[in-house]
């Protein structure tokens, strides 16, 4: 029997979350929409030049996890931080949610990760993210216990950029695969896709049970501009795909069979970081309770809703309540 319902293991990350004008972004030449990795001096200009910030605990997969634990769900986290300041904030938020979280600090001189968070009056963020301390994740950080005792290992594809952290990858799906449990993967980012497309198929094919994308980033390892044919494509090479599409709802992939979940409105956008993150996490409990496959998807779409409409990427409100009021729990 599992002990817990799903164990992310990513990036341990403190998000700094500012509003900013289109200008900003080029002025110092920053993609919107999509994360860039940056260094040390890089992060500490571009917080010089931030507006207020609201500093928040994240972390693609640890943000999944919040959300799980919000929803009641049973949830791990793996992942590597100073003791430092942030480090000792991120533990903390993490624990006081619900999810277990005891890796040992990293007593190193590197610290705790940060990503700044520029937010345009559309809700789009752009990430920077200074990895610092999660460079230093590897797999001896990954306990063989806690893959076993998951009913999902659930993996953040930025994972793929520390090399370290790429064997941890490995090391926690064999695990996860040989005990018969499931491996879930979220593709994080289109230009990360754009780094590792061939591994990232390689891996999928092998070892990923269930996919998680959204449009731009499913057409990227397909290589497509069409989202209908890089839909076809990921039927053959996963059990489950979750395909997210913003305003439109996302698709869910089974077979050869295809549901649909609407979105949820919300009366304004405020920021779209985690949105996506929320959605796996609404989506993962789901699943993990023995849901259809529908209602998971909209469990997604009501985490994901929730998400959008406030600065960060931590649930405000309640989820159970969301998901009661939308006849889905």
């Amino acid at each position: 029997m599992s002990d817990i319902d799903v164990l992310g293991i990513g990036n341990a990350i403190v998000d700094i979350i500012a509003k900013c004008d289109d200008k900003v972004l080029q002025d110092f030449d920053l993609p919107k929409g999509h994360m860039q990795l940056i260094s040390a001096a890089d992060a500490d200009r571009l917080y010089d030049a931030m507006g207020p910030a609201v500093e928040i605990s994240g972390g693609s997969a640890a943000n999944t996890c919040a959300g799980i634990g919000a929803f009641g769900g049973k949830t791990g986290f793996i992942g590597v931080v100073d003791d430092d300041q942030f480090g000792k904030v991120f533990a903390h938020d993490l624990n006081a949610i619900g999810v277990k979280f005891d890796t040992p600090f990293n007593e190193g001189n590197t610290p705790t990760a940060r990503c700044l968070v520029f937010v345009t009056p559309d809700g789009e963020r752009t990430m920077n993210t200074y990895l610092g301390a999660c460079v230093e994740l590897g797999p001896e950080e990954i306990s063989e216990k806690q893959v076993q005792s998951a009913k999902i290992t659930y993996l953040e594809g930025y994972l793929f950029d520390p090399p370290r952290a790429k064997e941890a990858f490995f090391k926690a799906a064999e695990i996860a695969s040989s005990a018969g449990q499931r491996v879930a993967l979220s593709l994080s980012d289109g230009f990360c896709v754009d780094r590792h497309r061939d591994d990232f198929l390689k891996f999928i094919k092998s070892h990923v049970d269930i996919l998680f994308a959204n449009e731009d980033e499913i057409k990227a390892l397909y290589q497509t501009d069409d989202f209908s044919n890089a839909a076809d494509q990921v039927r053959h090479d996963v059990e489950l795909a979750a395909l997210t599409q913003g305003a439109k709802g996302s698709m869910i992939l089974h077979g050869n069979a295809t549901m649909a979940a609407p979105s949820i409105a919300v009366e304004t956008v405020v920021d779209t970081t985690g949105a996506g993150d929320l959605y796996a996490a609404g989506f993962l409990y789901g699943f993990t309770q023995g849901k259809n496959l529908d209602i998971c998807g909209s469990l997604g779409a009501v985490a994901a809703s929730e998400i959008i409409s406030h600065i960060g990427a931590r649930p405000e409100a309640n989820l159970v309540d969301l998901a009661k009021k939308n006849e889905l729990l």
